[in-house]
């Protein structure tokens, strides 16, 4: 059996922070993530899509990645997604990864050109060979319009370097088909975030999700109920938590609805999201957010009574 801990838990998709001339704000970066350590998560997820990570230059997207190095330390987990349209930059920035020492690399499929199966095997299989790092598939339909084969899943999970998925797919039924071909020994990381009491209970064992990073201490407290099977309180978590997502989603764009909880949340400025996302103002509705949200934190040690 692999060990896998440190793989287990509740990982932010972390933003990508920029200052007011749009490139990388490396210090808000770094106190984004010291805070997150101290809200209890596992780790995070470096420039997927939450992360921009498409909207990035390969030299940006090493940038965010050295800048949470150079704080997680060896208790936090880093995760790097390196997916790119072509092979050759996923493998670059792979190396890079492997370079400042992160635990993990993942990848969507190749994106735009609607591959074959094969040629997402040949995509994935390029990067896995060219580092000697942990590899963590990332399947994404409703962005990347590949849905992955249970038979490609099954020959991918096969390799020992691919220690797991994140699924971010809506349904969760395919997180048992995944557990059942996989075995016990593999991460199966939860990206649904509405959806993770759902995404645990049918084999799951870990989340990466988007809007964690707002509301980090709820994302925490719901892995932990879910791990003492309080099966109950965990559901009605999940409620609160979905309540604060509908809000989000409500808003012109989800990301930069998000960075205002954020700035709003921790004494950040996190700024807004690059275009082509739209920016949201700092208005009543964000407020209300960011007042619900500290309403249910304050609860939440009565859900765990």
């Amino acid at each position: 059996m692999r060990d896998l801990e440190k793989f287990k838990g509740v990982f932010v998709a972390l933003n990508t922070i920029y200052d007011k001339n749009d490139e990388i704000n490396v210090d808000a970066i770094k106190e984004l993530v010291k805070i997150y350590k101290s809200k209890g998560v596992k780790g995070v997820y470096v420039c997927g899509s939450t992360g921009e990570g498409f909207l990035l230059s390969t030299e940006e997207r090493m940038q965010v990645a050295e800048a949470v190095m150079d704080v997680a330390g060896d208790d936090f987990t880093v995760i790097v997604h390196v997916g790119c349209a072509g092979t050759k930059e996923s493998i670059r920035l792979a190396k890079h990864a492997e370079k400042i020492g992160v635990d993990a690399v993942s990848a969507v499929p190749s994106v735009y050109y609607h591959l074959s199966p094969a040629s997402v095997e040949k995509h994935w299989t390029g990067i896995i060979d060219s580092t000697d790092l942990p590899f963590i598939i990332y399947n994404i339909p409703q962005l990347t319009s590949f849905n992955l084969p249970l038979d490609l899943f099954e020959r991918m999970a096969k390799n020992p370097k691919v220690i797991g998925i994140k699924n971010s797919e809506e349904p969760v039924y395919n997180m048992e088909r995944y557990r059942t071909v996989a075995g016990d020994d593999f991460i199966i990381f939860n990206g649904s975030d509405e959806q993770y009491l759902g995404g645990r209970l049918m084999g799951a064992n870990a989340g990466i999700g988007g809007t964690y990073g707002t509301m980090p201490e709820l994302f925490v407290k719901l892995d932990e109920l879910i791990n003492q099977n309080k099966i109950e309180q965990a559901k009605l978590l999940q409620y609160k938590i979905n309540d604060v997502i509908f809000d989000l989603i409500s808003l012109p764009s989800l990301y930069g609805a998000a960075k205002n909880v954020i700035s709003r949340r921790f004494g950040i400025d996190a700024g807004v999201p690059r275009s082509p996302f739209l920016p949201v103002e700092n208005d009543e509705k964000i407020s209300a957010i960011v007042e619900k949200i500290e309403n249910y934190v304050a609860q939440l040690n009565e859900l765990g009574e």
